[in-house]
């Protein structure tokens, strides 16, 4: 009985460790530099300052640039 419990707890702690590695390694992809999560915030900043420097040049020359 004891056998069983024992592997079972090895078991459930292999498994957490397995998690846990996994959580990392996707946050490191995500996050890291030049992962993908860099890289689409970095085009969502273009986008944006694009956008609002037509909006300036429209307020200021009256039309586009």
């Amino acid at each position: 009985m004891v056998n069983k419990t024992r592997k079972k707890k090895g078991q459930s702690t292999i498994e957490y460790i397995l998690l846990v590695t996994a959580v990392i390694i996707i946050f490191l992809l995500f996050l890291g530099r030049g992962g993908i999560f860099q890289h689409a915030l970095g085009n969502t900043l273009l986008t944006t300052q694009d956008a609002m420097q037509n909006a300036a040049n429209k307020l200021r020359f009256g039309g586009n640039p």
